[in-house]
C-alpha cells in the first residue's frame, strides 16, 4: 500500500499508517502523535460555510530549527505564490491554533 500523508477532517486526524485510527484534536493521543520523530508532516482541509465544500489545503510541516527546537508551520499555494505561516511547537498545535491558521 502506498503511503498517504495523514490529514485533519471534522476535529480528528486520520493516518494511514495506523489502521482503523481516527485521533481526536487536543487530545493526549494527538499530542502523542506530534511527538513521534516520524510523523513530520499532515494536511488540514480549508472548509467554507458559505460555499459548503471545502476549497483549499494546508500542508502542516514539522521543521527543526538551528538552535535546536522542533516546530510546526503551515504551507499554502495562493495563486503563483507559497505562503508559510508559523504554528508553534508541539504543544500548543491545538485545534483553535489550526483553525486560527486556517482563517
Amino acid at each position: 500500500m502506498a503511503y498517504k500523508t495523514a490529514r485533519v477532517s471534522d476535529g480528528r486526524l486520520c493516518d494511514d499508517r495506523i489502521p482503523g485510527s481516527w485521533i481526536p484534536l487536543d487530545s493526549p493521543a494527538w499530542c502523542a502523535w506530534l511527538e513521534v520523530p516520524d510523523n513530520v508532516c499532515f494536511t488540514y482541509a480549508l472548509f467554507s460555510r458559505r460555499r459548503g465544500c471545502i476549497y483549499g489545503f494546508i500542508t502542516i510541516r514539522k521543521e527543526h530549527r538551528q538552535r535546536g527546537g522542533v516546530y510546526w508551520s503551515g504551507y499554502r499555494r495562493q495563486g503563483h505564490r507559497l505562503r508559510k505561516h508559523y504554528l508553534g511547537r508541539s504543544a500548543e498545535l491545538t485545534q483553535a491554533r489550526l483553525a486560527q491558521a486556517a482563517a
